[in-house]
């Protein structure tokens, strides 16, 4: 008679507690990407923001308004409002200079100062604001909140 080639139940047994094992190790490392992934986006927001808020400055050196408080640039044929060369902090502002941004984020309620954009509008999750610059010799100031 020929003997049959196989696995034991024993053998199968300490296959499935191994995979087991190693699941419960890896598992941690796995589950928070969800926060990695969000704190990442708010990043690329922040990005966003700073480069098109540069944009924003170069045209308003070019018209000449880069020294005044309030002005008005045109950005992709819409007319922006610019404190100092710099978007202003509103969501029209930001809106026209940054690609999805009214479509992809949601605007913050109440942040601490200027405008702020998250993936909801709690004040708890990671989300991005932005300030408009104080004065002619000032940046605006792009922050990431709760973000780890």
């Amino acid at each position: 008679m020929k003997r049959q080639g196989g696995f034991t139940l024993i053998e199968l047994v300490v296959v499935i507690v191994i995979l087991g094992i190693l699941a419960v190790t890896a598992a941690p490392k796995f589950l928070n990407l969800q926060d990695d992934a969000r704190t990442a986006a708010a990043e690329g927001l922040k990005g966003a923001i700073k480069g098109a808020a540069g944009i924003v400055y170069g045209k308003s050196s070019i018209n000449g308004t880069e020294n005044d408080a309030t002005a008005t640039v045109t950005v992709n044929g819409t007319d922006v409002d610019t404190v100092y060369g710099y978007p202003a902090a509103t969501s029209t502002a930001l809106g026209a200079v940054v690609s999805g941004l009214s479509s992809d984020w949601t605007i913050v309620t109440s942040p601490a100062q200027g405008i702020g954009y998250g993936s909801s509008t709690s004040n708890t999750a990671c989300y991005v604001t932005y300030q408009a610059a104080a004065s002619s010799s000032a940046e605006p100031t792009v922050t990431l909140v709760n973000c780890n």
